[in-house]
């Protein structure tokens, strides 16, 4: 059965935001799938002649409509039709609801607009999660997925957001497929924003991150080289953007997203990144970005002769980040994990720091592992349970949710923080004095952004953080140079 409203919403606000679009275990105490992660650094990142300048825009103009229509195809509560969803009631008792797999929502703004983003007000959204898709059309025939098997969070009972890939479209479908206690999809309000006018583009370079001090890894494959490109220090200075895997937010952060299956930065590289790497070059390839040398960061307890030959001695990683999605399919071990932050060194990881939230739970949990050279992973628990079957932790991260890490390190200690507004700061300190990393030619760089730690998800499947704050430092070592 189809039913179809038609609808008046007096002056509805597409309130303008801008346009734009872990680890696991088979056992409590061992992670069945290391990383092995050789360094992706083989050939020389290069300036690629087709460098992507799709940006997200910020623009500051609302724009207003008055007509829409929504479109359920199947059974539906008829107490309950589309046109609730649109209504501006925001109680409980107005609502869209429809039992079962693939029921949509149908939005039409009466012409096309740019949009990037929509508000969903979920019925008992602060009890259960909801999954769900949204495409977009000019024709309401021809779709393209702009937002992908995402879930609510589970733990908000008024608007949550969604930022989509920035698209040119007049109607909008939302599909459900039900939420973590039934398969009902229940909306209370649906709203989107959109610009009248492009604006200007706001690119990743104009956010206050000092990108000259990185190289980008992403999964595609345009230079035909069988592995990940990577994006130099140069064209991420000069604007670089890519609408899939890496843009500006409307809430003007720097957004990463990265699918369970891509092109990978080796052979023997398991898992895919949307991810970052530190260069302290700064575009000066006359350094190699292998070895101890000014490109890379060497621990205090080095031989003098690298802490000599090093850009910098020591160092400090600051973060600020939402992680917006995880897998939700897959093999146990792998749902739900995905790497936010690294150091790594010639071939093994002194830290990888993971954030994971489980399917059936509201909010994630944070740990770390540390990779001595030559012996088995050694994992560090901070927030909640890496485990497979972990209880929603207390005091958790709910996706979408802003918090800020801090990884350091002074000679063999290694000491990392998680800082939240409102609360006390949770710090993990590990002793790397047995690690193997005070030998010669150990060098070190950090890493950033997503790496997506399911292999084994639908094809659908993806895992995205938005950082708002990035800044590395080192002793010894001047930006300027």
């Amino acid at each position: 059965m189809k039913n179809v409203a038609q609808l008046t919403i007096a002056s509805l606000i597409l309130a303008l935001i801008g346009c734009g679009s872990s680890g696991g275990t088979t056992a409590p105490t061992n992670d069945p799938s290391p990383i092995t992660d050789v360094d992706p650094d083989k050939t020389e990142p290069t300036d690629k002649d087709n460098t992507t300048t799709d940006p997200v825009i910020d623009c500051n103009a609302p724009v207003a409509y008055d007509i829409a229509e929504a479109t359920d195809e199947g059974l539906f509560d008829e107490s309950f039709t589309p046109s609730l969803a649109i209504d501006g009631n925001t109680s409980g008792d107005s609502k869209w609801s429809s039992e079962g797999q693939n029921r949509w929502l149908q939005l039409d703004l009466g012409e096309s607009k740019l949009i990037n983003s929509v508000q969903i007000q979920w019925f008992k959204g602060d009890e259960r999660q909801s999954t769900f898709s949204i495409e977009a059309s000019d024709d309401a025939t021809n779709w393209q997925s702009v937002l992908t098997k995402t879930s609510s969070s589970g733990t908000q009972a008024s608007f949550e957001s969604y930022n989509i890939t920035a698209t040119t479209a007049r109607y909008l479908k939302l599909t459900g497929y039900g939420n973590t206690l039934n398969d009902w999809n229940s909306i209370v309000e649906f709203h989107v924003h959109a610009c009248e006018n492009a604006g200007t583009p706001l690119l990743p370079n104009e956010l206050g991150i000092d990108l000259a001090d990185w190289y980008l890894s992403i999964p595609t494959d345009d230079d035909n080289s069988g592995t990940s490109d990577s994006i130099s220090e140069t064209e991420l200075m000069n604007g670089y953007s890519n609408s899939d895997f890496f843009y500006v937010s409307s809430d003007k952060g720097l957004v990463f997203k990265s699918p369970s299956q891509g092109f990978k930065t080796s052979t023997n590289t398991k898992y895919v990144r949307s991810e970052l790497r530190e260069m302290l070059r700064r575009g000066n390839t006359s350094h190699k970005t292998q070895g101890v040398n000014k490109n890379n960061w060497v621990f205090s307890t080095a031989p003098s002769a690298d802490l000599n030959n090093a850009g910098g001695i020591d160092g400090e990683l600051f973060a600020t980040v939402a992680v917006n999605h995880v897998t939700t399919t897959g093999e146990d071990y792998q749902i739900g994990r995905v790497i936010i932050g690294q150091i790594h060194a010639n071939d093994d990881e002194p830290i990888r720091l993971y954030y994971r939230k489980l399917p059936s739970n509201s909010k994630g949990a944070i740990y770390f592992a540390h990779e001595p050279i030559g012996k088995n992973d050694e994992y560090i628990e901070i927030i909640g349970s890496r485990t497979n079957s972990a209880s929603n932790p207390s005091d958790g991260i709910a996706l979408n949710e802003k918090f800020s890490y801090k990884i350091q390190v002074v000679g063999h200690e290694l000491t990392v923080t998680i800082i939240r507004e409102g609360k006390p700061d949770v710090v993990r300190q590990h002793d790397m004095s047995n690690s193997g990393y005070d030998v010669g030619g150990q060098y070190m760089y950090f890493k950033a952004g997503v790496y997506n730690q399911n292999n084994s998800s639908d094809a659908n499947d993806y895992v995205q953080a938005t950082f708002y704050a990035l800044k590395n430092s080192h002793t010894g070592y001047a930006e300027s140079e």
